[in-house]
């Protein structure tokens, strides 16, 4: 039976070919049709395949299809092939679901844009690009996605090209990311030449018989892999194009931050579980590496006043959170919370959208204020988002970001102090959150006569997105309630034919949680968290709405170290003077020296030489046979008078 999964990527396939092949020529409503047709028609194909998956046996939920041989070469053989399993289903329902919703949010957000049409051109190739690293069957075609969604980025990021920050922030969105790539097809060199195959499936049957557990070949190509998911998914050191990614139009955000490319580093990581569950310490280095990022990216954003800046780093933050899961192997809580962060992070962008839209274009948040009343619908969705994100229980985020914190301390993987940077970056997460929120939504309104005069709230096309995404926000967690809470945790189920049991919480968590091992101390680190945040969004309330001036104070007693945050750590800096320059200089003196004055110096100066000695040959050449004669009469005397007086 043939399911047609080539169907899923190829509907925003030709949305991108029609658009853009007709670039100019069609009316803007065509081109809203057919772009957010094709995202919403792989919506609904992978919805129906999804309910085709569940209708077989859960360990038998897999669909494999080939659609043509695209490189054989010896015993080298790539399929373009597509695999629709667990994993990629959460993730093409998610790509497509939100993208969708994205994409009739942006016919509002962009109706007045001169590149209205090359905008939806680049967000169907962006959701293509993105839909194929998913379903891809083999790593080959995986990094074919995996570095369209890089061009996407470039091309979205500099989308207002004509700006410069524009322009450089995509420069170098796609700079960072050439690193990283660089990293992830070593890897991919590795695992072909230890399993003869880039095919999931063969390589991880393979993988046990050719890699040692532990051993060096394993950990490298795992570290690797790693690199690469550290440029896509923005961990520390390859985090910095990230916040710059806020110079394209919101929506791209939003698709950026929350559907697309900075998922898909986790999800790599997520499919290749196999390979790095035989690499403890690339394991316990993308512990270390996500928590280290999700501090470190919290801490920044407590001082951000732009209001895509705070959400940015919030997004670096929040996929640290990610890769913890995945470092102590819970690997299903980590998609977990790409799933349920997709709709708060898409929500909280397209919010923040709404309001640079009422303003304008107005995003620092020191000049907004009051916009509650102005602006309910915006509020109130935005408010959710924010909840969620916090952790409040009853929403998404809660039961995916505890589910998280639980496992980074029970896990055979974990550690107490991996919980406890955890728990302190969760609180950081609510205080600058509820900062974000109080700035923009209460107080006095501090933005200029005119912006004042205009506010309004957001037309239909964008409000209609953010309430349906402000209801998954709330109710997305509730497939994943843990046994502590009376749920069966449905979504790791759902996954466990792809993961296997190495969850270090599955059956066996169950049995401890109902015996009460386990239960209470999961309840008791439950309890301290949501305590925890409740005061850290109250101390936001009195320094952001009861008493401004205190938090005046307070930013005054700590200038040095505000100074320090606010400066993002000075990183691009360090990265300019340390890498940046120094390559600038070698490249400079590559041109300038070895390249102009060497190698063209000898080369011009051998054409030169020669160009003088052709002058001075020249005049022998001159065409008269008088001449010619006399000088090979002279030529035969010098020579026989040689030979006759030698």
């Amino acid at each position: 039976m043939s399911y047609y999964l080539l169907l899923i990527p190829l509907f925003p396939l030709l949305g991108f070919l029609i658009n853009g092949l007709l670039l100019g020529k069609l009316n803007k409503k065509i081109v809203s049709i057919v772009a957010c047709g094709a995202v919403g028609l792989s919506f609904l194909w992978g919805l129906k395949l999804f309910f085709n998956l569940l209708a077989l046996p859960a360990d038998s939920r897999i669909i494999e299809e080939i659609a043509f041989t695209w490189i054989p070469s010896g015993e080298f053989n790539v399929n373009v092939g597509f695999l629709f399993d667990p994993l990629s289903a959460v993730m093409v329902l998610v790509v497509s679901g939100v993208g969708f919703l994205i994409h009739l949010y942006s016919i509002g957000y962009m109706h007045d844009d001169s590149g209205y049409g090359r905008y939806f051109t680049y967000l169907n190739l962006f959701i293509f690009s993105m839909l194929t690293l998913v379903l891809a069957n083999n790593y080959l075609l995986m990094f074919v996605g995996w570095e369209g969604v890089g061009l996407c980025s470039y091309l979205l990021i500099g989308f207002w090209f004509e700006k410069q920050t524009a322009a450089d922030a995509g420069k170098k969105a796609f700079i960072v990311n050439r690193i990283g790539d660089f990293g992830f097809l070593l890897g991919l060199f590795i695992i072909f030449w230890s399993t003869g195959s880039l095919n999931f499936i063969t390589v991880f049957d393979k993988a046990p018989q050719v890699f040692a557990m532990g051993a060096g070949l394993i950990t490298a190509a795992t570290l690797l892999l790693f690199l690469g998911a550290t440029g896509k998914s923005a961990q520390i050191p390859l985090y910095v194009w990230l916040p710059d990614a806020m110079e394209g139009p919101t929506p791209v955000s939003a698709l950026i931050h929350a559907a697309t490319m900075v998922t898909a580093g986790v999800y790599m990581i997520a499919r290749s579980h196999v390979l790095f569950l035989m690499a403890p310490t690339t394991l316990m280095v993308v512990a270390i590496v996500g928590v280290a990022t999700a501090l470190f990216a919290a801490t920044i954003a407590l001082t951000q006043n732009d209001i895509k800046r705070v959400l940015a780093y919030s997004t670096i933050s929040q996929l640290g959170y990610m890769f913890v899961a995945c470092g102590v192997a819970a690997f299903s809580a980590g998609i977990f919370h790409l799933m349920t962060h997709a709709f708060f992070k898409a929500l909280l962008f397209l919010g923040a959208g709404s309001v640079i839209h009422s303003l304008s274009g107005q995003q620092d948040m020191r000049f907004m204020g009051g916009l509650k009343r102005h602006m309910p619908t915006t509020f109130w969705t935005f408010l959710v988002a924010t909840l969620a994100i916090a952790g409040i229980p009853g929403l998404s985020g809660f039961f995916s970001k505890d589910e998280i914190l639980w496992k980074s301390f029970s896990s055979d993987y974990g550690s107490i102090w991996i919980w406890a940077i955890g728990l302190f970056t969760a609180m950081l997460t609510a205080f600058y959150m509820f900062r974000l929120l109080f700035l923009t939504f209460y107080g006095g309104e501090r933005m200029d006569h005119h912006a004042k005069e205009h506010l309004h709230e957001s037309p239909k096309i964008m409000t209609v997105p953010l309430t349906i995404l402000g209801v998954l926000a709330i109710v997305g967690g509730y497939i994943g309630i843990p046994h502590i809470l009376g749920g069966g945790n449905n979504f790791e189920k759902f996954l466990e034919p792809v993961m296997g049991n190495v969850q270090h919480g599955g059956e066996e968590a169950m049995v401890m949680a109902s015996s009460g091992q386990n239960g209470g101390t999961e309840l008791m680190l439950m309890g301290i968290s949501v305590v925890l945040i409740l005061a850290s969004i109250y101390l936001a309330y009195v320094l952001y709405v009861k008493n401004i001036a205190l938090a005046g104070k307070i930013r005054q007693s700590l200038s040095g170290l505000h100074k320090i945050l606010y400066g993002k750590y000075y990183v691009d800096e360090l990265y300019g003077a340390v890498i940046i320059r120094p390559l600038i200089g070698l490249s400079l003196f590559l041109w300038k020296i070895v390249d102009v004055i060497l190698i063209d110096g000898l080369l011009n100066g051998l054409a030169t030489i020669i160009g003088d000695i052709s002058k001075i040959m020249r005049p022998v050449q001159s065409g008269l046979l008088r001449r010619y004669t006399t000088v090979f009469l002279l030529g035969v005397v010098l020579i026989l008078g040689y030979f006759v007086f030698r």
